[in-house]
């Protein structure tokens, strides 16, 4: 119940008139509302003025909802119902302390049930009251469908024997009507809406659990019962043409979902373990692909030198990194910034990750011959202008990549090493010949992701000077930086990080480096060349991204080691 004095100061703070507080006084008798959300929905003022003066009138912090992500063991901490009967969402929890974000944080009868519920001490918070609704329909609405569709599995008896659930029963009842599937797409969809990168689906001795990786991070979900196990998991494998009789041995699949307007690709690989098969999916959204190259990140030089080199009428530039670096979007980036209809682009991937118009994609597969060898021969005899081989595995490959970049062609391609000066040792180590590696590379670019201090609690921490000067700052350059770090908030699930930047190391090849190529040079010899050439380190670039602000000195050290 809203109080008298509160709106009566809405009303002397010029926030409403008397007459629009009589509005919304029969506005909520007609429809059963409440006062916050009505005064809103009526568009009489607007959310941030409403929110700007509750929280001075509350003298508590503001909390926006609309651009946190709570950790779903959090929204555990509080019953669906308690949350609907008093307007109030978990937003973190840490130690012994509970936040909350409540439409009416006035509300002690509200307070002291979810203390003696939780056993927590809470910290309420102030957010909108169509925020709320909008957090209670995201956390718990879903969860809501997840426990419903697990009744409906618990009662059904044959859950356990249904394999061919795309097909009708006896009764006429299709596969849409069985529990598991409604749970399947359930997870599926849910994931989407989450902006989740992976769907794990694991089996235990005593445990079956579904995980969500969201911002790089894993979170478990849900723990549907082990009886499901085999059904969940034949489902699965039927909506990725899958075989399901099949269970000694790993698959690999693809899911195509529509999705409302937009249509999503799920790459699926099953793996057998000691309590069953281990699936993970993870989800290609060419929504969220970036294509625009000046969006990667790249320092200014660096941009312009890539730019040179992806629009070189032949040559070999590659991409290395870790798995999960980057280097599929980058490659995609450049092949979208080439692309026209003069160009004539071949790609062979294993797999084929997102499918761009106007590029010839050819998926490979080994088991019927059709090998990065073959199709790059294959490729030749295509009148290609650009190539894009999705890794070069063995030197068989780097030899026939090798030989289209000197006769007239642009390859570009990737590699796993640690940094850009440790490529060129691989492709020797391959049994390429250094005159062919140097006449054929025009540029390396190493790659890592460091992941970024969240702008919502950013704030400058104090670091020992010293350690600055041994990453390579100068004694003076270290006095005048000043460090950041995230303190923990709702926004980044309190760890601090929010999101991720690219870090790059950019090896030009020039005629001083070529030079050491033909003479056999190793990669520390080559590195040091590289860095008088003005080549920038990974370590280096990650430095700068810390002094810009942009990350924390433990995150270039993590993602950087060795380098």
């Amino acid at each position: 119940m809203i109080q008298q004095h509160l709106t009566q100061r809405l009303i002397e703070g010029a926030l409403i008139t008397e007459e629009q507080h009589k509005q919304v006084l029969a506005a909520m008798e007609r429809e059963e509302g409440r006062y916050f959300p009505t005064l809103l929905k009526l568009n009489l003022c607007t959310e941030e003025k409403l929110m700007q003066f509750l929280s001075q009138y509350f003298r508590l912090p503001f909390v926006d909802l609309k651009k946190i992500k709570v950790d779903p063991q959090v929204i555990k901490q509080i019953p669906m119902e308690v949350v609907k009967k008093y307007r109030t969402v978990p937003v973190k929890r840490v130690g012994n302390r509970l936040t909350v974000a409540m439409e009416d944080p006035t509300d002690v009868f509200a307070i002291d049930d979810i203390k003696f519920m939780t056993g927590y001490e809470i910290e309420p918070v102030l957010a909108s009251p169509l925020a709320i609704g909008e957090a209670m329909d995201t956390y718990y609405d879903s969860a809501n469908q997840f426990e419903e569709v697990m009744k409906g599995i618990d009662e059904n008896d044959d859950v356990e024997t249904v394999d061919e659930m795309n097909m009708e029963d006896d009764g006429g009842n299709t596969a849409e009507d069985a529990p598991v599937v409604k749970l399947v797409n359930l997870i599926l969809a849910e994931a989407i809406k989450r902006g989740a990168s992976d769907i794990h689906i694991e089996a235990y001795e005593k445990k079956f659990r579904v995980r969500y990786r969201v911002d790089g991070t894993l979170y478990e979900i849900m723990n549907p019962p082990m009886r499901m196990r085999p059904a969940l998991t034949s489902r699965l494998k039927i909506m990725s043409n899958l075989d399901i009789s099949e269970r000694r041995i790993p698959q690999d699949g693809r899911i195509k979902l529509k999705l409302k307007d937009r249509e999503v690709d799920l790459r699926v690989s099953t793996l057998p373990c000691l309590f069953g098969e281990k699936i993970v999916m993870r989800i290609l959204d060419k929504g969220n692909l970036t294509l625009d190259i000046s969006k990667l990140g790249f320092p200014e030089k660096g941009y312009q030198d890539f730019l040179r080199a992806i629009t070189s009428p032949f040559g070999m530039v590659l991409v290395t990194g870790p798995t999960g670096s980057g280097k599929t979007t980058t490659l995609y980036s450049a092949l979208h910034h080439v692309n026209d209809t003069e160009t004539n682009i071949m790609t062979a991937e294993d797999p084929v990750e997102y499918n761009l118009f106007g590029v010839n994609q050819v998926h490979v597969k080994e088991d019927v011959g059709l090998s990065f060898p073959a199709a790059l021969r294959s490729f030749l005899r295509q009148d290609p202008d650009i190539i894009m081989v999705g890794e070069i595995r063995d030197g068989e490959t780097a030899e026939i990549a090798i030989k289209a970049a000197l006769t007239g062609h642009l390859v570009l391609s990737t590699l796993h090493t640690n940094d850009a000066p440790a490529t060129i040792a691989r492709l020797l180590n391959m049994g390429v010949e250094p005159f062919m590696v140097g006449s054929s590379v025009i540029m390396v670019l190493a790659q890592r992701l460091a992941r970024r201090i969240c702008k919502e609690c950013k704030e400058p921490m104090a670091l020992d000077k010293a350690a600055l000067v041994k990453v390579g700052l100068t004694p003076q350059a270290a006095e005048k930086v000043t460090v950041y770090h995230g303190k923990g908030c709702p926004n980044c699930n309190n760890t601090g990080y929010k999101g991720r930047v690219a870090l790059y190391e950019i090896m030009l090849i020039d005629d001083a480096i070529r030079e050491q190529i033909y003479k056999g040079a190793n990669t520390d010899q080559l590195k040091k060349v590289a860095i008088a050439r003005g080549m920038e380190t990974l370590r280096m670039n990650g430095i700068r991204r810390m002094i810009e602000g942009i990350t924390t000195l433990d995150e270039v050290y993590a993602t950087t080691m060795g380098d």
